[in-house]
């Protein structure tokens, strides 16, 4: 049985976090792509964007990221949970390769530490939106847990 939770009540404001994390990506691709367009892909910039540091790339990555959270948004009928819940997860990843890889060379993304906890903190607020928005037919989400524990609803 999964126990992630079906037809939960705050459904509404879950996806309204979702759809928020999507316009900021939105809004930092944008807003990235115009203040570093003549640094080559994968150059270094002195800029910040929205306080964090940022390369071409990564804002091309950003923008697209936000557009399919904010698209799957629109569509919903779970495709919005599974689309937060994959990209959260790799948000997460590439925050955790763009720490490792900090002060190198490697650094293709030109992330600094406030971009990765910003990434961190946008994959987190999206994993959990993708656990509370999942919908189902009332005859297959079964009862809620008070009624299952027996508590009074």
């Amino acid at each position: 049985m999964a126990h992630t939770p079906v037809n939960h009540p705050l459904r509404p404001l879950y996806r309204a976090i979702g759809a928020l994390m999507g316009a900021y990506l939105v809004v930092f691709g944008v807003v990235g792509f115009i203040v570093t367009a003549d640094e080559g892909l994968f150059g270094t910039s002195t800029d910040k964007v929205l306080g964090q540091d940022t390369n071409l790339f990564w804002s091309i990555v950003s923008l697209v990221l936000g557009v399919v959270v904010l698209g799957t948004t629109a569509l919903g009928n779970n495709r919005d949970s599974a689309a937060y819940t994959f990209v959260g997860w790799g948000l997460i990843v590439v925050g955790g390769y763009s720490l490792a890889v900090l002060r190198t060379d490697v650094n293709v993304l030109d992330m600094g530490i406030a971009t990765i906890v910003v990434t961190w903190l946008v994959a987190l607020c999206l994993i959990m939106a993708g656990q509370y928005t999942k919908v189902a037919p009332a005859r297959l989400a079964g009862a809620p847990r008070q009624v299952r524990e027996g508590a009074a609803a």
